[in-house]
């Protein structure tokens, strides 16, 4: 049957998104978890079904991916549990928000598969290139205050321009500046969550083409290490606190 003219000039979908206007992903989510699925097997369903590297939503502005090719999927995860309200219990949600952690221990294995191989690269993309990078700034940030105050030195903010120096050849003033610069950015302007993460995914892959690739795994792991305690240095103060 030909189109109406309306029709003809009616804009098609965005990709991934139904008739309705709601991502396909959502839909299968809500029928899911109302037809008696486990919440969280439905939301990685949904990950795995998810196509929009960006989203606004709700006056907010979700970014999944960042420089196309690392996943934010806690990020999506908190997009679809709002759509799971009075669902979804408080402490499952800031578990997962928080922690990262799933109800029923998901294995590796089957995170993976819920993800699917791109989604789950990106994925680790985005866990080494942005969480574990935190944390060696974190930690090169402690030893270079360590070894201040093992001088005698007073403490000072200025200790973390030295830490990035020591990672990445720059100063981190200076390293910001550049980013927003290249992002087309006045100086001065905030920065916001979204972009402090795409800040940081660029600082990883700079350490890693600046560096031999035995001092880039020694750091990593050194990240890795840092992490690893404060994940144990947070259970046990949950610990105590129950």
């Amino acid at each position: 049957m030909p189109k109406t003219p309306d029709e003809e000039d009616a804009p098609d979908p965005k990709p991934g998104l139904p008739a309705t206007g709601e991502p396909e992903a959502v839909v299968h989510l809500r029928r899911a978890v109302h037809g008696g699925k486990p919440w969280h097997e439905a939301l990685l369903e949904a990950v795995g079904m998810w196509t929009l590297p960006e989203e606004q939503h709700r006056g907010r502005t979700y970014r999944y991916l960042i420089r196309d090719e690392a996943f934010d999927w806690l990020l999506l995860a908190e997009r679809l549990c709002g759509e799971l309200d009075g669902l979804v219990s408080a402490n499952d949600k800031e578990s997962l928000l928080f922690e990262g952690e799933l109800p029923d221990g998901i294995s590796a294995a089957r995170f993976r598969d819920y993800l699917g191989y791109n989604k789950h690269r990106a994925f680790l993309n985005f866990w080494y290139g942005v969480v574990v990078e935190e944390a060696l700034q974190l930690a090169v940030e402690e030893e270079v205050r360590k070894q201040h105050r093992a001088r005698g030195f007073p403490d000072s903010e200025d200790l973390v321009e030295q830490a990035f120096m020591r990672l990445y050849g720059e100063t981190r003033t200076d390293l910001l500046r550049e980013y927003v610069k290249g992002q087309g950015r006045p100086n001065g302007r905030s920065v916001n969550v979204t972009e402090m993460k795409e800040f940081t995914y660029g600082l990883f892959k700079r350490r890693v083409e600046i560096w031999d690739p035995a001092r880039v795994a020694s750091d990593t792991k050194k990240g890795l290490m840092r992490l690893e305690a404060l994940r144990t240095s947070g259970s046990r103060r949950e610990a105590q606190a129950s």
